[in-house]
């Protein structure tokens, strides 16, 4: 079935809703909760070292390092479960991935800030899967210059995602709200050049 393009110009979101059953996704999102080397996430913002209360990991084909925040990660070996994820994935939304940074939120007071991501060492214009487990959350998209807004709820065992020059022209969020008290575990498959 064709999917929509969610942004009416300048890139290319797609939403694939949920793309397993129920049983499946509740299993994925016990073992990430579990199984996955997680660690509060750094940043170094005007000079300051800070620590988040997300936590995040990142995985990937290679030892691959990625910076961002002025803040560098090597990427650790694929568990089974994460290799599946990526196979799931990438028969779902037709593009391949060489890592995934996960990020565990585990209420919704804790969410991102409008970003966009444009590493260097990211592909550019590349695809980024976003998957989700756990808490259904909004995602929010703005546009750089003409502020125009979207936003849609990724649900449990759902995927969507951002690719073109969606991250030249367009910021996105994850929004916090004081209605959820449970986690949410979200991957980004990504493509890094080395």
């Amino acid at each position: 079935m064709e999917k929509t393009n969610l942004l009416a110009y300048d890139g290319t979101v797609i939403y694939y809703g949920k793309i397993m059953p129920l049983e499946k996704a509740d299993y994925y999102l016990e073992a990430l909760l579990n199984n996955v080397s997680w660690k509060q996430d750094e940043a170094v913002i005007f000079g300051r070292h800070i620590l988040t209360k997300r936590k995040v990991a990142w995985y990937g084909d290679h030892d691959f390092e990625y910076t961002y925040s002025n803040i560098t990660k090597q990427a650790l070996p694929w568990t089974k479960d994460l290799l599946e994820l990526k196979s799931i994935a990438e028969q779902e939304t037709g593009e391949s991935y060489n890592s995934c940074l996960l990020n565990l939120y585990h209420r919704g007071d804790e969410g991102m800030a409008w970003h966009s991501d444009g590493e260097k060492d990211l592909k550019k214009n590349g695809a980024i899967g976003s998957m989700s487990f756990g808490a259904e959350r909004k995602f929010s998209f703005k546009h750089k210059r003409s502020k125009e807004t979207m936003s849609l709820l990724l649900e449990h065992g759902s995927i969507l995602v951002m690719k073109d020059d969606t991250q030249t022209h367009w910021l996105h969020r994850l929004p916090p709200t004081k209605k959820i008290m449970t986690p949410r575990v979200n991957l980004t498959f990504r493509t890094i050049i080395r």
